[in-house]
């Protein structure tokens, strides 16, 4: 794992940029556990000041520190996209090592399963489920999206594992006697952590994206912190008519920034499963 990193870190330029970023990111997120202020508190600072040198951020028409309720808002995403992503992950996993390895009937009712979720529109069926059970806590919703969230990565895998199945280390370990968890966790697992890897990234990107159009909408734990509350905020102010445009700038410009880094570490790891552009990155 530590090579890959280091590869991808020598030679493609999209990695080091998007690690770079993540890893600012994280860290003014951690910067949360050192703030001065309850993120659910409101008018503990003058309200609609510009940036500058007392409050870099500015503050909002709530009385808040943008600055500091930015520190939780990306936590709480953060946390919330790889909760999402990690979920999901057990999910696709399961799904995708048991359908390529057993095959059959298990494999036709595993993917027609699994295509029915494919298939399924997400954001109708989130909005309805809002008006159903009412608020939902980002827990819940991570619960959710994760159920809805592995089944083209559960395909990706099985392809990968109906390769493995015929390679003679599957029939050795068939006549040894390994039982069927114990040959997909063992001998299958490491050949499809790579996918994984690349899949979760692009889980996250998914994920946070779908919370953020909700958590706009209103759709979601609006008492919560994250980067799509913070708009959702910004704009039931009214932050740009007021003339309070950084109350909606740095929310945006943060997350621009994180879902670039994503995309570009998802290109990256994906780019690197293919050998062929392994070698010729390394021959540059």
């Amino acid at each position: 794992m530590f090579n890959i990193i280091k590869d991808l870190f020598k030679y493609d330029g999209r990695f080091r940029f998007s690690l770079i970023t993540l890893l600012c990111i994280v860290f003014f997120a951690l910067l949360s556990f050192w703030s001065p202020y309850d993120p659910s508190s409101s008018y503990y600072v003058p309200s609609n000041i510009p940036p500058g040198a007392k409050y870099l951020f500015g503050t909002n028409s709530r009385g808040q520190d943008i600055f500091w309720m930015m520190t939780f808002a990306i936590k709480n995403s953060l946390v919330f996209g790889i909760i999402t992503a990690l979920l999901s992950r057990i999910l696709a996993i399961f799904v995708g090592l048991i359908s390529g390895y057993k095959g059959g009937i298990i494999d036709r009712v595993l993917m027609s399963i699994n295509d029915s979720f494919i298939v399924l529109p997400l954001l109708p069926i989130l909005i309805l489920l809002k008006f159903i059970i009412g608020k939902m806590e980002l827990s819940t919703l991570a619960l959710v999206m994760a159920v809805f969230g592995w089944s083209w990565d559960a395909r990706l895998i099985r392809s990968q594992v109906l390769s493995l199945r015929e390679r003679d280390f599957t029939y050795t370990s068939v006549f040894s006697g390994m039982g069927t968890l114990k040959i997909a966790l063992k001998e299958y697992f490491p050949f499809i952590i790579p996918i994984v890897l690349a899949t979760t990234v692009n889980n996250m990107l998914w994920s946070l994206g779908m919370e953020m159009t909700l958590a706009i909408l209103g759709l979601s734990a609006i008492h919560i912190s994250t980067i799509g509350t913070t708009i959702y905020w910004a704009n039931q102010h009214q932050a740009l008519i007021s003339g309070v445009w950084w109350w909606l700038a740095f929310p945006i410009i943060i997350s621009i920034f994180l879902f670039l880094a994503l995309y570009l570490l998802s290109v990256s790891l994906s780019e690197y499963l293919d050998p062929r552009f392994r070698i010729q990155q390394t021959r540059v």
